[in-house]
């Protein structure tokens, strides 16, 4: 095969089931719409439409990884000429970025945009699919594994109402941002490519489960079916974010198509927390930096706090978005042919030890390896 494909054939072939995740939701989206006469939007165009903000993201991402090198490698050889600066663009960009590289960056931001998008647009339809309300039922459940007790209660009597809240808001900021960061990562800053289309799949399957469990079990989450326990939070930029999300579902639920935006208020499963579950197994079965992997087990717990003392969520929201994460990990990791790599994991309970079954090494460090002047 031309050497020209074979990069664009393998790199499809890495993120098959991303691919595959996509189209399907993509085709339930599209029947949904139709059937219920609903529209398709861009679920993130408050700023830029997608088609440019997405170019935007990765072309920015890339010059992350390539400035800082040369930057290193004129300071170590002293050429800051612009005739030396062009010629260490040209070095540092035939290292770190053959076609190869280029076509599995590229595969990865598109199949996971595509299940997000998807997904976005799928959530926003689901109350029109399903006018189910399983609000009592999932609050019935918390009472029952908190023997009597709202869980949001008990949080609030054991921490308080005040700094609390603040810091539990500053946590939803931080994991707005560190989704895609950790798919930058994933795809433009590593070099080991099973470990980043395992990860990038494995949140394409978060998405997917996701989208189905908000069409099977629809609910609004305590906040507001229950907006009274919150009332004695302090106004964070959570209470302004939760204020604009029901702001937004009352438009869309009013008139669809009028809207001009999607309504994002679903509660089971939690994908916060089901995605930090990701992130944490992914990091500890590739076996990256220790540090990183306690700093990700730390941040899934504050989540998990966060999520249901300010309403988001459940405590059982966060027990299904628990196993939702866990189940996407294995799923894709049978997909991108790290389930060997899983198994020996968790025989040997240490994410340093490597399978033989995998020549590219999946437990080295992913993150990229900062140039050392004596190779220069």
């Amino acid at each position: 095969m031309n050497n020209r494909y074979a990069g664009a054939l393998n790199a499809a072939r890495q993120f098959w089931l991303a691919w595959a995740i996509g189209a399907a939701m993509a085709a339930v989206m599209l029947i949904l719409a139709l059937a219920e006469d609903l529209p398709i939007r861009d679920p993130d165009d408050d700023i830029l439409p997608s088609y440019i903000r997405m170019p935007l993201i990765v072309f920015g991402t890339i010059l992350v990884d390539i400035l800082p090198r040369m930057a290193h490698r004129a300071h170590v050889r002293s050429a800051w000429s612009p005739r030396a600066l062009g010629g260490l663009w040209r070095e540092v960009v035939a290292e770190r970025w053959p076609a190869s590289h280029w076509w599995f960056a590229i595969n990865g931001v598109i199949a996971w945009y595509l299940t997000y998008a998807t997904f976005r647009n799928i959530k926003s339809m689901a109350p029109f699919v399903n006018g189910a309300d399983w609000d009592p039922t999932m609050a019935d459940i918390d009472r029952f594994l908190f023997v009597g007790h709202d869980p949001a209660a008990v949080l609030h009597a054991w921490f308080g109402t005040g700094l609390m809240a603040h810091l539990m808001s500053a946590v939803y900021v931080v994991w707005i941002v560190l989704i895609p960061t950790s798919i930058a990562i994933a795809l433009v800053w590593t070099r080991h490519t099973s470990a980043g289309s395992w990860y990038v799949t494995a949140v394409a399957v978060d998405w997917c489960l996701g989208a189905l469990l908000y069409l099977l079990l629809p609910s609004l989450g305590p906040i507001y079916a229950q907006p009274g326990q919150f009332a004695d939070l302090p106004h964070t930029f959570n209470t302004t974010l939760q204020e604009g999300l029901w702001t937004d579902r009352t438009a869309v639920m009013a008139d669809p198509w009028a809207a001009d935006t999607l309504q994002t208020v679903a509660a089971f499963a939690s994908l916060h927390v089901g995605i930090m579950m990701t992130i944490c197994l992914i990091a500890r079965l590739v076996g990256i930096p220790r540090w990183a992997q306690l700093t990700a087990w730390v941040f899934l717990g504050l989540t998990v706090v966060a999520t249901v003392y300010l309403g988001w969520h459940y405590a059982v929201d966060v027990v299904g978005g628990l196993a939702l994460g866990a189940f996407a990990v294995w799923v894709a990791g049978i997909a991108t042919g790290n389930r060997d790599g899983w198994r020996v994991r968790l025989r040997s309970g240490s994410a340093d030890s490597s399978s033989p079954a995998h020549p590219e090494e999946l437990v080295s460090r992913s993150a990229p390896r900062p140039d050392h002047p004596a190779a220069d």
